[in-house]
């Protein structure tokens, strides 16, 4: 049986949220390790102790989650876990993804989101922009009511084919919600991020990521890694820079994603290497054949590795 990795992004993190991996795992302990070093600054401190309200702004939930998803990663291997057919990762998951395809090394990879996530903490300032999960209108409903509104708001995170994340301006995000309760929808909440991502709010930090890229040291993927700006692998390293620059401010595909790695590489399970289970949750709600497991607990982590060894990858 043919397998999938996907990776988190923000929404995923918590306070301790590695604390009973690195008790047990010397990977994920060295992960930690390298990522203060890399960073110059106790970014482990923050992941174990917290406060919540430090760790969810964006400068610090994006290294955050990349050091997770990796040290995760990273686990998975130590116990001799098998490589997936194909990966992929819910937006900041994407660096991840890449990392675990052979695409950037974990050190470059977390000074390139460390700007990314500065780049996008700029674009905006403070209370100007923000996102907020519609649930129960379709996709066509919602972009069409996006329109209606006076002020910069679209989907930018199409995570089930009923489930819309949208993003602008923060007045525009509240009218959206109204507007989207009034049609039907079963829930419009703003969500608790600090920056409107993927939305085109973002175009600054477009701008400043672009130069990064430029210098990071990419190279193609060893295991096809699909985007969010089109759920496809790019086709050499330009594609691959130009995928990862449009990502900022262009929405996440991530049901197409999802069916692509059902239909291209006949992935029948995939496998959320994170913490926390918000991509197996979606996984549920796709109607997608294809079953997303949340990844396991560290005392069951050498039990699943057999389910998975006898996968066709």
């Amino acid at each position: 049986m043919t397998f999938a990795m996907l990776f988190p992004g923000q929404g995923s993190q918590s306070v301790g949220m590695l604390k009973a991996w690195a008790e047990r795992s010397d990977a994920v302990r060295d992960t930690l390790a390298e990522a203060d070093a890399v960073l110059g600054r106790p970014l482990s401190t923050l992941l174990a102790e917290g406060p919540s309200c430090q760790l969810d702004r964006t400068e610090n939930t994006q290294p955050a989650m990349l050091v997770a998803d990796v040290a995760l990663w990273r686990a998975w291997l130590e116990v001799g876990g098998p490589r997936p057919a194909a990966v992929a990762g819910h937006s900041l998951g994407e660096y991840a993804a890449l990392v675990a395809a052979g695409g950037l090394e974990f050190a470059a990879a977390l000074e390139v989101v460390q700007a990314r996530a500065e780049a996008m903490r700029d674009a905006v300032a403070d209370g100007a922009g923000a996102m907020a999960a519609v649930v129960g209108l379709e996709a066509e409903a919602v972009n069409a009511l996006c329109a209606q509104i006076d002020g910069i708001v679209s989907g930018v995170n199409y995570n089930a084919p009923t489930q819309i994340v949208v993003a602008g301006e923060t007045a525009a995000v509240d009218a959206l919600c109204a507007q989207a309760k009034a049609a039907g929808a079963r829930l419009a909440r703003r969500l608790p991020v600090s920056v409107p991502a993927h939305s085109p709010l973002m175009q600054p930090a477009r701008e400043r990521l672009a130069a990064v890229l430029e210098q990071a040291p990419l190279r193609q993927p060893d295991i096809p890694l699909l985007h969010n700006v089109d759920a496809r692998p790019a086709a050499d390293v330009d594609a691959l820079r130009a995928a990862l620059r449009e990502q900022v401010c262009a929405p996440v595909l991530w049901v197409d994603t999802q069916q692509r790695l059902a239909s291209d590489y006949g992935c029948a399970r995939a496998l959320e290497v994170g913490p926390g289970n918000v991509l197996a949750g979606l996984g549920r709600r796709s109607g997608v054949e294809l079953a997303v497991e949340a990844f396991p607990a560290p005392e069951r982590l050498a039990e699943v590795i057999p389910a998975f060894t006898g996968a066709d990858t």
